[in-house]
């Protein structure tokens, strides 16, 4: 959950990096929860899609950044987009970005690697011309998918900063900028294991789940 002391253009509203609505029931939450200003004078018209449930996959037609140029790296961002608060690369310069992360630090850990060349969307990537070292998260949705099940896979962090040769200069200061909260690095920095650390969010997720049900206008997630 963002805190307040983090917010900023990457993090505006006390919500989970993943909150699981659709563009009209957000900016519902945000007119009926005051998140924005002058609401009174607001005219918000939303157009249901018919047939849709939370549960329905769904392929963007146009790739919403030159990094995320298919569904594999759509699923991957929210786990791997906490690695841009640190010195590891997301794949940025390459035709893998945000399937894969990795550094040169790393040499020696992983098996798998991968090199980032200037391109466009990605002009003087990190470690440009340099071999980095890392994992690759998946080459298709399904296996992307098949990783995180429906979670942030926090493990490919942990495993990272664990292998990681000097540990104090892994994380960088927009750390807590991208992942909007102070507590998670200093959670894996202190060895806490990921059910640990998740157990640590469950209060304040229940607290936006209550908040989220309000402005839903399609069934939710099945529970798994």
């Amino acid at each position: 959950m963002l805190e307040k002391a983090n917010k900023s253009f990457v993090g505006m509203q006390q919500i989970p990096v993943v909150y699981g609505m659709t563009e009209g029931e957000y900016a519902h939450m945000l007119a009926g929860e005051g998140w924005v200003t002058n609401t009174d004078s607001l005219d918000l018209q939303v157009i249901k899609c018919d047939n849709y449930t939370h549960n329905d996959k769904y392929t963007l037609p146009v790739a919403p950044s030159p990094n995320l140029p298919n569904m594999a790296a759509v699923y991957a961002y929210p786990s791997l987009c906490l690695f841009e608060g640190t010195m590891v690369s997301v794949g940025r310069g390459t035709d893998l970005p945000f399937q894969q992360f990795g550094c040169p630090g790393l040499e020696g850990k992983y098996a798998y690697s991968f090199t980032p060349q200037s391109k466009p969307g990605a002009k003087h990537p990190p470690y440009e011309g340099k071999l980095c070292y890392g994992e690759l998260a998946g080459n298709t949705a399904k296996q992307v998918l098949a990783k995180t099940n429906g979670k942030m896979n926090l493990q490919w962090l942990i495993q990272a900063y664990n292998a990681y040769p000097d540990k104090d200069k892994f994380f960088i200061a927009f750390f807590p900028k991208i992942s909007g909260t102070g507590k998670l690095e200093e959670q894996i920095k202190s060895g806490a294991d990921e059910k640990m650390i998740r157990a640590s969010w469950e209060s304040d997720l229940d607290a936006f789940k209550k908040i989220r049900k309000k402005y839903l206008l399609y069934p939710d997630f099945k529970d798994k």
